[in-house]
Parts: C-alpha cells; sequence; structure tokens
C-alpha cells in the first residue's frame, strides 16, 4: 500500500493527514466516506516535488493590464468545476486541470490565482470572494454553505444552476427586444434616407410643373428641407445631449431615477416581463440560501443583488425591515404592492408548512414559466405591429410623394 498526503474540508474546517490505499481512487473513496472534501491529494513521496513545481510557476502569473473575463468564461468554469468536483477529484487538481483547459486568459489567471491561495490554506469561500465582479454574494454564499456541509458538489450546480437561468432570462429579453429594435432602426433610417435624398428630387420635379401640393405632400418635403438644412444637425445635436442628460439623470438624481424606473415597471408588456424575470430570480437565490441554511435577513440583502432598479431594492428593503421587526413575509410581502397576490399566496404555503426553500423554489418555476409565456406573447405580437408600422412610415411617405402625379392624372383625364 502506498501512502498518500491530503488536504481538505470537513465540518467546515481545514483538515490534512495521511492515509494508506492501493492507488488514489481508494484514497479519495476513504476520504469521501470519512465526508471529507479533498482539496489535494498526492502520495506523500511526491508532495515536495509537486510543491516545488508550483513554487516555480507563482511568478509566472500576472493579474494586471490584461482582458476582463466574461460572464459566459465563468458559467463555462463553474459548470466544469462542479462537474470535476461532483466526479470527486481534488479541488486543487480539478483547478489546475481548468487552469490549463480554460481557453479565456483573464480567466486562466484568476483560476491560478485561488489555486495558489487554496494551496496556502485560505478557505475556498475566501479565494472566490476576492474577485466580485466575477462571482457575486450569492455565488460566494452558496461555497460557504458547501464547506461547512460538506456537500460542495452540490451547491456547486445549484450556483451553475442559478447562472444558467440568470443568462437564459438575460437572452430571452434580448431576443425579444431586438426584432423591434432592427425593424425600427430599419424603418427610421429609410424613411431618412428618401427625405434626404429622394424626396428633394421630387421636389425639383414639382417645382417645374407649377401644380398645387397635397398638405400632406408640402409636409414631408419641409421636413425634407428641415432635415437637409441646419435643422437635421439640431436635430442630431438635440437628441445626443437629451441622452447625456438622461443618464446623467437617472445615475446621479435619485428621485429622477425612482420615478424613471418606477415608469419601467409599468411600460404595457415589457414592464411585466421585466418584473417577472426578476421575481424568478429572487424567488430561485431566496430558495437557495435557504436551503443553505443562510439566514432570512441575510437572504434578503444578497437577493437585492438580483436588479439595479430602485423600486424592487426599496420593496426588498422594506420586507427586511419588516422580518427583523417580527412580522411574516407573507403580511409583508402582501402589502407591497409590487409583489403580485400570487406570489404571497405561494410564500404563504412555504411559512405554514415550514418549507420555504422548497416553495421559493416552486415560486421561481412559476415566474419561470409566467416568463416564458410574456416573451412567447409578445414575440408574436411584435411581428404584425412592427409591419404595420413600416408600411404605414415607409407606404405613406411614397403615397405623399406620388399624390400630386396621380391628381394631375386626373385632371387631365
Amino acid at each position: 500500500m502506498d501512502t498518500f498526503a491530503y488536504k481538505g474540508i470537513s465540518d467546515g474546517k481545514y483538515v490534512e493527514g495521511n492515509i494508506e490505499a492501493i492507488n488514489s481512487d481508494e484514497a479519495s473513496h476513504k476520504l469521501k466516506e470519512q465526508k471529507i472534501i479533498i482539496t489535494n491529494l498526492i502520495r506523500a513521496a511526491k508532495g515536495k516535488k509537486k510543491e516545488e513545481k508550483g513554487e516555480k510557476k507563482k511568478s509566472s502569473f500576472s493579474l494586471f493590464g490584461k482582458k476582463k473575463a466574461k460572464v459566459e468564461d465563468v458559467l463555462i468554469f463553474s459548470k466544469q468545476f462542479a462537474t470535476m468536483v461532483k466526479a470527486g477529484l481534488p479541488i486543487l487538481q480539478v483547478l489546475t486541470m481548468l487552469r490549463d483547459q480554460l481557453e479565456s486568459p483573464a480567466m486562466k489567471e484568476v483560476v491560478e490565482d485561488i489555486r495558489k491561495s487554496l494551496e496556502g490554506g485560505v478557505t475556498l469561500s475566501k479565494c472566490f470572494e476576492k474577485y466580485p465582479e466575477l462571482f457575486d454574494n450569492i455565488y460566494v454564499n452558496l461555497i460557504k454553505a458547501g464547506e461547512a456541509s460538506g456537500k460542495l458538489d452540490v451547491f456547486l450546480l445549484k450556483i451553475v444552476d442559478s447562472l444558467e437561468k440568470k443568462e437564459g432570462i438575460k437572452k430571452k429579453i434580448k431576443s425579444a427586444l431586438m426584432y423591434p429594435g432592427i425593424m425600427f432602426t430599419v424603418a427610421v433610417t429609410v424613411s431618412a434616407f428618401m427625405l434626404i435624398k429622394v424626396v428633394p428630387v421630387f421636389a425639383k420635379m414639382y417645382d417645374g410643373m407649377g401644380i398645387e401640393l397635397p398638405a400632406a405632400t408640402a409636409t414631408i418635403m419641409a421636413m425634407s428641407d428641415f432635415l437637409r438644412g441646419t435643422g437635421g444637425m439640431i436635430l442630431l445635436l438635440g437628441l445626443i445631449t437629451f441622452f447625456i442628460v438622461f443618464k446623467y439623470l437617472t445615475s446621479k438624481n435619485e428621485k429622477f431615477k425612482y420615478m424613471w424606473h418606477k415608469q419601467v415597471l409599468k411600460l404595457p408588456i415589457f414592464g411585466d416581463m421585466i418584473l417577472k424575470s426578476m421575481l424568478a430570480r429572487i424567488s430561485l437565490i431566496m430558495g437557495n440560501l435557504s436551503a443553505a441554511g443562510v439566514n432570512l435577513l441575510e437572504s434578503l440583502e444578497i437577493a437585492k443583488s438580483v436588479s439595479t432598479n430602485v423600486v424592487v431594492l426599496e420593496s426588498l428593503e422594506n420586507v427586511k425591515k419588516g422580518v427583523f421587526s417580527g412580522e411574516t413575509l407573507t403580511k409583508l410581502f402582501l402589502k407591497d404592492p409590487l409583489f403580485p397576490p400570487t406570489f404571497s399566496q405561494l410564500i404563504s404555503v412555504g411559512e405554514q408548512t415550514g418549507q420555504l426553500d422548497e416553495m421559493f423554489g416552486s415560486v421561481a418555476k412559476y415566474y419561470e414559466s409566467e416568463f416564458d409565456t410574456v416573451v412567447d406573447n409578445l414575440s408574436s405580437l411584435i411581428e404584425p405591429i412592427m409591419i404595420v408600422f413600416m408600411g404605414l412610415m415607409i407606404g405613406g411617405l411614397m403615397i405623399a410623394m406620388y399624390s400630386p402625379i396621380f391628381n394631375v392624372g386626373a385632371l387631365i383625364g
């Protein structure tokens, strides 16, 4: 039998020692039976060599002057990390493998820094906590829960599930808004081109004919003159100024920011879609944190990171204050107009049965389903609306320009 030196996590504490086994697989199996999460496992005789190799590599990585890792890179890393840890591989070995496999240079450096910190005795959650721009409070707290419970693989899979759903919601919102955005841009671009380039040709022709122009045609020609002259530049500068002022007010003026964010949630169709996506995310996070043993007040504070909408943040802060005062979640959610009655009723069932984490999971699924329905309805509704919009805008422009010719034809006839 060989002797293997191991480092790991047991009952939330870091442990190390030696174990005898035929091979590394048997050593891993024995340690898992003792409910030890393995961070490093090596044959005792080869330990020094591996540590020396680690030391040699220490100076070859720099975290400065590089591109930042993307959300997609974090998701890929988390999936692979969760899968390998679930397979029973030591965490240090997993991090070494991922460092060599990942394509993103920025993510490689982050993983290597985490590996070095872990090798130096820093807890896994603290290693991830160093990168709040990549791993948020939810991510770190679920890793802490995994360390404390000895079920790191379970909580890593919860993290992956949470990240996938978050990205899924973002992609669905983007895809729902992309089609109308493209169609509107095309309609405006074509109309602007016609007003600047095509309408002047008609204007010269009608000037030579000396006929009285219909009101619609005269209006289109006036718009063309306006855009081709100083009016076009004034309009462009006005739009740029409006955008800059709007961005400034929504970032610096709290009262204006609150009013705007409140109005966003009241938008027809889009407001409902945004609210349901946030409710799904809040529920999923609250359920995961509750299952991890995080207390309710802390869970509510962490759940605030779901949104940057100040109306949502204020509502969650009010619920948190109410919980601190001893009120039930059901009453607090019912009092706040932001949360629909269905949301409060489902939470009430969880409170009464004592299975709040499971009920939050059910609420998340319910609102994910509702969100999907809203997106599907929006997609089927937008297409005919945008076709009609483009037809009225471009078709109306063409009819207005050709109507004098039709009138001349009618007079000759």
